[in-house]
């Protein structure tokens, strides 16, 4: 059966924690504040600015002042987004096999269409990459369907024929939702998290095992 093979981006196939991080740290020097080391950020990198922001100020959205931290936040990730930001070991390998093997696939992320497409192409994805769905091209976000089943439309596969892959618990409920067989990526941002009890239809721990799970979902 075909099969479109759609991905999260952050904590799945590209590892962005050292810049989310680092722009994390530009909010804290702006207050005074002396820099938080990297291994305490990089867990909330799945989370953006709103879990980065909580992180590095201990801000909430409702918290006077968030929206400026938020702008400010994502106007210094925006210009230091490709400093370090690398695909996760393994990653190439994987993209090559499913070429080899005739699956297409994407990406959905909540990332917005201006920070997701130019980190696509700098990391020279753009070519292979069916679809990219940022956070803001359907109007709705992870945990919700929709950015998924717009993926799925807009590639002509129905959502049956799709598996999403994701670091987060929001991309297995996402996927869920859309009716898409889900793999939970356990290499990327889950932390201390349990990957193991998101009930997705798969654990990998290291790309090679995404391979093995889509071949036995795909099956």
């Amino acid at each position: 059966m075909p099969t479109l093979v759609l991905f999260d981006f952050d904590g799945t196939l590209a590892d962005t924690a050292p810049d989310l991080a680092a722009a994390a740290n530009q909010a804290r020097a702006r207050k005074g504040l002396a820099p938080l080391p990297y291994e305490l950020l990089r867990p909330m990198a799945s989370q953006g600015a709103r879990g980065l922001l909580k992180a590095g100020l201990d801000m909430n959205p409702d918290d006077p002042g968030y929206e400026e931290c938020r702008l400010q936040f994502l106007a210094d990730y925006e210009q230091g987004m490709t400093a370090s930001t690398t695909l996760f070991p393994g990653i190439a390998d994987l993209l090559a096999t499913l070429k080899r093997r005739d699956y297409r696939w994407g990406i959905v992320t909540n990332k917005a269409e201006y920070l997701a497409l130019p980190l696509v192409r700098h990391l020279g994805l753009q070519g292979e990459c069916a679809i990219t769905v940022g956070g803001d091209t359907t109007g709705q976000r992870k945990p919700h369907p929709a950015p998924l089943l717009y993926a799925a439309e807009k590639t002509g596969f129905d959502p049956a024929q799709c598996l999403y892959i994701g670091d987060d618990e929001r991309d297995i409920q996402a996927g869920k939702a859309a009716g898409m067989k889900t793999v939970a990526a356990a290499y990327g941002y889950c932390g201390q998290t349990d990957a193991g009890q998101w009930n997705a239809d798969a654990l990998a721990h290291t790309p090679r095992e995404v391979w093995a799970a889509i071949e036995r979902l795909s099956a």
